[in-house]
């Protein structure tokens, strides 16, 4: 959440560097790839729906013939065959659309599954500060509103597009076969129509794009108003945010009443386009017909074959609204997928590398800044020794968290390396992991929600993490033991049995070097000593960087680092930086309630 200087919630588009957004070439280039593995289903489908519209083509002149028939006044039973063909037709064109529409519908919904895929992969790898910069709402409006865009054009613009284009062109095949003179009077509409798609498209990019970050931003302010309503209310900040969610939401409606305004003008302009094309149809079939150079029959399935574009052209047409809507939507989706490259894999990212056998983790005059004029970390360097407990403390503000989240490999520094040695090749989890104050019970029974961190891991394993750090009494305890549904609207867990749920999966992830942020800081003084007993236990055997939330954290780690600014200002244990005199003494004396009295 972003706050103002005083630390209320405040407005976020002002200064939120919103996530980018992919520029039309590089969203088709992604489109193309995400289609490549299913290039035969394509073809396929496209094939099925070509012979579809090929045989329905043939309904025209089949109505001409029966025409003909009768203004040649000939018997009843000449019409048998035509009716008989038209009904073979019907049936024909009825199963085989049936089968191409699912070929591509099937096409789309794989296509799209492909791309949430890599669009989560790619949000769960961002630096956790290139979120915190661009706000919670930019992220959850393209995760809802335009992945459902995009959803929604799949299953039903995607199979209507490819099946109009295909009658369009088609039907104007068919039409010069009947007279070239025909295809040419129908051609009289293109213009209008191409001018509409051409006017419609120009203002329908933009206005799309804005309503997408409009929406974005109003999902922002809505969820900053909501999650810090107990702040809001403390400072009588009530009518602010009013005003502020006020204004957001009505720039979204502008937006999307400029849209509908636009939709209604590229409606009157096709019904014009149909207007001038079917009377000059009908009237070059009037002079054919005079002239004896086609037939009545001819004239009328020209006539019908011109009527039968209506839905076809105006469907491609007006499905160029869901179509802006969801490349908009597109756009948005590709350009986090493409962030790997730009925000993830930095020159300075953190990586494995065969270091020293005891250098376990290598911080290497590492800095990092929250942008411009807010630099955190000023070339921190570090050395954490394999088995080593080592415990970060300072006060606020000095830069703990973020130099815990740079080892734990959630951000990337913006200078300097962080280096985590090679685990042993029969190690099969993360190097890392971190294990914060913020802790998030997933909805599921108990045992699923251990397993994530080892999906293989069998009950023995979860109740033998779960004794590890002293929480097996309770789990067995819960309703259903581990099979007990935790999480939202399932059994509630208080903050201090969440914690320990966390460091039994950290035990089953059994990672070599472990980074705690504050984990025992949520549980309050009644669970502290639990909690710290349950992470002492969870992190025997390992590497680990403590940010110590209670100085009782630093008194039982190997070696205590004071940072100050940004800056590591002292290193030792606990008993030599006590008698030292500085800055740890200082925040010892202070949290313990044994400061010196003042010299005279």
């Amino acid at each position: 959440m972003t706050t103002t200087p005083s630390g209320i919630p405040g407005t976020a588009d002002e200064s939120a560097e919103l996530l980018p957004i992919a520029s039309g070439a590089r969203t088709r280039a992604a489109l193309r790839t995400l289609i490549r593995p299913d290039r035969g289903r394509a073809l396929l489908g496209l094939g099925v729906l070509v012979g579809a519209t090929a045989v329905g083509l043939l309904v025209q002149p089949l109505l001409g013939r029966i025409v003909d028939i009768v203004a040649d006044g000939r018997p009843a039973d000449a019409l048998t065959l035509p009716v008989v063909l038209l009904l073979v037709v019907a049936v024909v064109q009825g199963v085989t659309t049936t089968l191409g529409l699912t070929q591509v519908a099937r096409l789309g919904e794989t296509v799209l599954a492909r791309l949430r895929e890599q669009f989560v992969e790619r949000a769960l790898q961002l630096p956790a500060d290139r979120l915190e910069r661009a706000g919670a709402g930019d992220l959850t409006a393209r995760v809802t509103g335009d992945v459902a865009r995009v959803a929604e054009a799949v299953r039903s613009a995607l199979p209507e597009m490819a099946r109009s284009v295909l009658a369009i062109v088609l039907t104007l095949g068919a039409m010069a076969l009947l007279d070239v003179r025909f295809l040419l009077a129908a051609l009289l509409a293109v213009p209008v129509q191409a001018l509409t798609a051409r006017w419609y498209v120009r203002r329908a990019v933009t206005v799309y794009a804005d309503q997408r970050v409009a929406n974005g931003a109003q999902q922002q302010q809505l969820l900053e108003t909501i999650g810090g309503a107990v702040t809001v209310r403390g400072h009588r900040l009530e009518e602010q945010h009013t005003e502020k969610s006020a204004r957001r939401s009505r720039k979204a409606v502008e937006l999307t009443m400029r849209s509908v305004h636009l939709v209604l003008g590229f409606y009157a302009r096709l019904h014009i386009a149909e207007y001038i094309g079917l009377a000059a149809v009908l009237v070059t079939g009037f002079f054919l017909v005079r002239d004896g150079s086609v037939s009545i029959g001819t004239a009328t399935a020209a006539a019908l074959y011109f009527h039968s574009l209506f839905g076809p052209v105006n469907a491609a047409l007006v499905l160029l609204d869901d179509a802006q809507s969801a490349a908009a939507g597109l756009a948005r989706l590709v350009g986090v997928t493409d962030i790997e490259e730009s925000a993830v894999r930095l020159p300075h990212q953190r990586k494995r590398s065969g270091t020293e056998a005891e250098a376990a983790v290598t911080v290497d005059a590492v800095s990092h800044a929250y942008g411009p004029g807010r630099t955190v970390l000023h070339e921190v360097s570090l050395t954490l020794r394999a088995g080593e407990h080592v415990a970060l403390v300072g006060t606020s503000g000095a830069g703990k968290s973020t130099l815990a989240r740079l080892v734990a490999g959630v951000q990337q520094p913006t200078g300097g390396t962080v280096s985590v040695a090679r685990s042993e090749p029969s190690t099969a989890g993360p190097p890392v992991v971190l294990v914060t104050q913020e802790v998030h019970v997933f909805t599921g029974t108990l045992a699923e929600d251990l397993r994530l961190a080892r999906p293989d891991a069998t009950d023995a394993d979860l109740r033998t993490a779960l004794a590890t750090v002293y929480a097996l009494e309770w789990a067995e305890a819960l309703p259903e033991g581990l099979a007990t549904v935790v999480g939202e609207g399932g059994h509630r867990l208080d903050p201090a049995r969440a914690q320990q749920l966390a460091l039994a999966r950290l035990v089953l992830a059994d990672p070599p070097v472990v980074v705690l942020d504050e984990a025992t800081a949520e549980a309050g003084s009644a669970g502290a000593r639990t909690l710290e007993r349950s992470a002492e236990a969870a992190l025997a055997g390992r590497t680990a960087l403590v940010v110590a939330h209670r100085l009782t954290q630093a008194v039982a780690a190997d070696r205590v680092v004071v940072l100050k600014a940004g800056r590591v200002v002292e290193s030792g244990t606990h008993d030599e930086l006590r008698t030292a005199d500085g800055p740890y003494a200082t925040l010892w004396r202070a949290w313990s309630g044994s400061r010196a009295a003042p010299r005279l």
